[in-house]
């Protein structure tokens, strides 16, 4: 038990520090190529998944954009690491990687098949230590998506999510240059 919470305890002040950090890093914008840096991430977290499980990972078309590369590079692997975790009771899982093009903008949209989230509480989504589901349903430290909220902030960008319970959630994400 108390290495469980050790563990735990670890994680959490892994996180915060990587949050606070954020304020102060130095962003330094090159040319990201999403598609690379997408797959990139689900590959690095696919090795922790259990081997049995169906996964179908579809990343689409997507823009280039001007970013930093660790930075972004934090947010999506914490948002590919959420669709991974909500999505762990199904038979089969399937997450979307795509672009939506709105007028001249274009929106980037990451989408699983998971337990998804009442919308009537996704003010809290980005909070730090807000969670929308218990521990002992989903491990995790409830700083997550407050980091990939300030990466996408940094970037002048902004987020926002859309679900239903039990119908999956997607996150979007729009960047000044996409």
């Amino acid at each position: 038990i108390i290495v469980k919470h050790t563990d735990k305890m670890d994680r959490l002040i892994q996180d915060i520090l990587v949050l606070s950090m954020l304020n102060q890093a130095k962003i330094t914008m090159s040319e990201l190529d999403l598609p690379s840096l997408f797959s990139e991430a689900y590959e690095d977290l696919i090795q922790a998944e259990n081997e049995n499980r169906i996964i179908e990972f579809h990343v689409g078309s997507l823009p280039k954009v001007k970013g930093d590369r660790p930075t972004m590079m934090q947010a999506i692997t914490n948002l590919i690491s959420n669709a991974l975790k909500y999505t762990r009771g199904n038979q089969k899982t399937i997450i979307t990687i795509g672009c939506l093009e709105k007028e001249s903008e274009k929106i980037i949209f990451i989408r699983d098949n998971g337990v998804g989230f009442d919308e009537r509480h996704k003010d809290k989504l980005f909070g730090v230590f807000q969670r929308l589901h218990s521990n002992d349903e989903f491990e995790g430290t409830g700083v997550g998506l407050a980091i990939v909220q300030r990466v996408i902030q940094r970037h002048q960008g902004k987020i926002w999510a859309e679900s239903q319970v039990n119908q999956g959630a997607t996150f979007y994400f729009q960047l000044p240059d996409t």
